[in-house]
């Protein structure tokens, strides 16, 4: 995807990249690890209608889980959310399905390149090829140009297309798009993971010279 095309995806614009800090700041807090909509509203500054918009899109993407609130009590149950992480108990079915997608389609890419043009999967194994494969395409779908490094586990993403935001904004929408990543990664199953974004610039541009993610092997490779 070109940088010039529009950008569709979760961190398309501020106000979802709020919702999705709400949501992943809630799991990693001392709480039930999800939030209303009011609960959004507080965090976010953001009216009822519009958080309630990016949730849609947000759970169509496969990046945010709704459920109904299981009550003991009398009340009408509320709708809560949390943001897709890959965990047993925060899955999305729509993530593991798009992952199963990528994979088909970077099988079929894999078989049309001659053997010295396509993507190696012998050193990081089928596994972590499939959760390149939903990492490129989520990468893609955000408006990036990814370049993958499979033997240093990098992914360079520069020019970033999100780089002319507030200088200030930026370690909350890396922040984010880091928990995103994991999740597809974790969506897709397989020994990467991924670990950091480091991003560096010019301040009185906003514009990083590079920004670049690195993975890493998890523990599982040794099985």
């Amino acid at each position: 995807m070109a940088n010039g095309a529009p950008v569709c995806g979760p961190i398309s614009t501020f106000s979802r990249v709020r919702i999705l800090h709400a949501l992943f700041e809630s799991g990693t807090a001392e709480s039930r690890g999800t939030c209303t909509i009011g609960e959004l509203c507080e965090a976010t500054g953001l009216h009822p209608n519009t958080v309630r918009e990016h949730l849609q899109r947000l759970i169509e993407g496969g990046y945010v889980l709704q459920a109904t609130e299981h009550r003991t009590t009398r009340g009408r149950p509320r709708t809560l959310y949390r943001a897709a992480t890959g965990a047993p108990e925060a899955s999305s079915p729509i993530a593991r399905d798009k992952a199963k997608a990528a994979a088909h389609r970077g099988d079929l890419l894999r078989r049309m390149l001659p053997a010295s043009a396509s993507p190696s999967a012998s050193a990081l194994g089928r596994d972590a090829t499939y959760q390149l494969d939903a990492l490129i395409e989520h990468l893609e779908e955000s408006g990036f140009e990814p370049v993958v490094d499979d033997e240093q586990l990098t992914v360079d993403l520069t020019p970033c297309p999100h780089a002319a935001g507030r200088l200030e904004d930026r370690p909350m929408l890396c922040s984010v798009h880091l928990g995103l990543m994991q999740g597809v990664l974790a969506e897709a199953g397989g020994p990467l993971a991924a670990e950091a974004v480091r991003a560096s610039g010019l301040p009185e541009d906003c514009a990083p010279l590079e920004c670049t993610v690195q993975l890493r092997l998890t523990e599982m490779t040794a099985a």
